[in-house]
């Protein structure tokens, strides 16, 4: 009995690296479905205690897309704005892109910041000058009063476009997270043709942005992982464009 007895092993099951911390970090979280949209539907893998749950190999496929597409983008000279006006979207967000030197806007959306940029620019222009003259201590020769209004001026200029001081001309891509939260941004970055990469729950209409990342948007660890999947290609690609840069400049 022994000698016809077979020991049958059974091979460990083993999760790709990638696709094992999506899970860890709870990327696969949906939203309810009664509010779920039906264009969602090809991301979603299955429902469970009424929350819908996402597909986490095409949150993988679809991460790497954008990755690589952002990659492009930066190692090409493009400029990315983060969005992102909730929390807790909102502070990762904005950490990201300091790190990554990038413009980005994470208190309230200008509305016409990309369709009247000509007039946002105006803004900037007089807001780094008004710094320019704090720093030279041109703000002394005026009464208190008037020092005081002026750098209570500088301040709410900070929080409306300081993470935008640095734009120059239009971004050449926008990320955001939850495009129904900031449908008017998918708006504008439509008429003015500048792609949207987005990081969108079960909620959302993937179609309306170019590179969708199905993923729970709600949670900060999700976010976070994310963003430092997303952060790591695009240092890759500033990288490359510095190269270039270098070159360019070693053959002069």
């Amino acid at each position: 009995m022994e000698e016809n007895t077979k020991i049958v092993k059974t091979e460990e099951v083993k999760i790709p690296e990638t696709i094992g911390k999506l899970i860890d970090a709870g990327v696969h979280i949906g939203r309810n479905k009664s509010i779920g949209h039906p264009k969602m539907k090809p991301y979603v893998f299955t429902t469970r205690q009424d929350i819908q749950i996402i597909n986490i190999e095409k949150t993988e496929e679809k991460l790497k897309e954008a990755a690589e597409f952002l990659k492009d983008a930066v190692a090409k000279g493009g400029v990315i704005l983060f969005v992102s006006v909730s929390m807790p979207a909102k502070n990762v967000v904005k950490k990201t892109a300091e790190e990554l030197k990038m413009p980005y806007v994470f208190d309230r959306w200008l509305g016409g910041t990309l369709t009247n940029f000509g007039i946002i620019s105006k803004r900037i222009n007089y807001f780094l000058k008004q710094e320019d003259k704090k720093a030279k201590g041109e703000f002394s020769k005026y009464t208190k009063k008037e020092q005081l209004d002026l750098n209570e001026e500088l301040k709410n200029l900070e929080r409306k476009i300081g993470g935008i001081k640095t734009l120059k001309k239009l971004p050449d891509v926008i990320f955001l997270v939850d495009s129904c939260e900031h449908d008017i941004v998918v708006k504008e970055a439509k008429k003015v043709g500048v792609p949207v990469v987005a990081l969108s729950s079960t909620h959302t209409d993937p179609t309306l942005v170019d590179y969708p990342i199905p993923a729970n948007d709600r949670s900060k660890k999700s976010i976070e992982f994310i963003m430092d999947f997303l952060k790591s290609e695009i240092l890759k690609g500033l990288k490359k464009s510095e190269s270039v840069k270098v070159a360019s400049e070693n053959k002069k």
